[in-house]
């Protein structure tokens, strides 16, 4: 029996559904350069909260790591897609609260690992 998913998962499983949610609405013409990206980006991270689940030690310091990185490029993306209008400002700021509470978690969980285990 698998264990039950870490809870920073679920939150960022229902984001990420959010995200393609509202990605498959930009304009045809945008899809490629910013929905691809953001979709990318969000299931990237999902793969990457999944997999630091089951590592341990430097492995899963350096799955957090990866993960982290990818939410702040999905940030500034999203940044993009807003001033350029893709994006609206409600959609936007409901965006940027949860991808703000996703990033004190994974910052919460990368001191703890800090914490926990020895380096490298």
């Amino acid at each position: 029996m698998l264990p039950d998913p870490a809870p920073i998962f679920v939150q960022w499983e229902r984001v990420t559904s959010e995200i393609l949610e509202r990605t498959m609405k930009f304009p045809k013409a945008l899809r490629f350069t910013f929905a691809q990206r953001v979709d990318n980006l969000a299931i990237d991270m999902l793969e990457g909260l999944a997999a630091a689940q089951y590592a341990s030690g430097g492995a899963k310091r350096a799955l957090l790591g990866e993960v982290d990185s990818r939410l702040l490029r999905l940030k500034v993306v999203l940044r993009l897609c807003h001033q350029r209008q893709i994006l609206d400002h409600g959609a936007y700021e409901h965006l940027a609260r949860e991808l703000d509470a996703v990033g004190r978690q994974l910052g919460g969980w990368r001191r703890h690992q800090a914490g926990a285990e020895p380096g490298p």
